[in-house]
């Protein structure tokens, strides 16, 4: 995809879908599963001088696919949402997302375990197949394409601070829940949760003598 924009091949709105991926890579450096039958996909979006920070796509895809697979689900389960940009399903990762930035584009890569759920070593996968019969890639592409257009042109409207609003409301982590972070420089810090800053979505974590820590990159452990 990012040699395609690069190109000017691919227009906002535009998405590639693979049956296979040979080199799929997701969040720090992680490869990503490319099983056949999942979902592997990825669109390109146009930055423009009045949108908020690109890296808050991440929370737009996010959403996104948190409302395809709950269509796809129908009611068979409850997918949440984990700060920064995790889809659950039964606890298990359902998804992976990866932002990069190519010119004054963001490519956004969507993978999503339709059929089957990879072993990974640090935490439990899951797959829609667990919990409904395995989706058909098509009608699940068309629902995430139509879910991401509309989510981006809220992002673009309404602002990030609404967005996030809606994030939290399909998150995991409740106000005031404790929470382990393994910070981008591999501490790890324990807290309450606080929210999400309302100018880029960094985590705040509320600390036990009462201030407040601000966490921009990391991992809810």
């Amino acid at each position: 995809m990012a040699a395609a924009v690069r190109s000017g091949e691919v227009r906002e709105g535009d998405w590639l879908v693979a049956r296979r991926q040979t080199a799929g890579k997701g969040r720090q450096g992680r490869e990503w599963f490319d099983g056949s039958g999942n979902f592997m996909g990825s669109t390109a979006v146009a930055l423009h001088p009045s949108d908020p920070p690109p890296a808050t796509l991440s929370f737009v895809t996010a959403l996104a696919v948190y409302e395809a697979v709950q269509e796809a689900l129908s009611g068979a389960a409850q997918p949440r949402l984990k700060w920064p940009n995790d889809v659950l399903i039964g606890g298990g990762k359902l998804a992976g997302i990866l932002l990069e930035r190519v010119r004054d584009r963001v490519v956004v890569g969507v993978g999503v375990n339709l059929a089957k759920a990879p072993d990974l070593p640090d935490r439990k996968a899951a797959a829609l197949a667990d919990f409904i019969p395995t989706p058909d890639l098509e009608p699940f592409a068309d629902t995430l394409s139509r879910r991401f257009a509309e989510r981006l042109a809220n992002w673009r409207q309404l602002g990030l601070a609404t967005l996030l609003k809606e994030f939290q409301l399909c998150s995991v982590h409740a106000p005031g829940a404790r929470v382990r972070v393994h910070d981008q420089d591999g501490s790890c810090i324990e807290g309450a949760f606080a929210g999400l800053d309302d100018s880029d979505g960094a985590l705040r974590l509320r600390l036990a003598d009462g201030s407040e820590r601000v966490i921009r990159a990391g991992d809810i452990v």
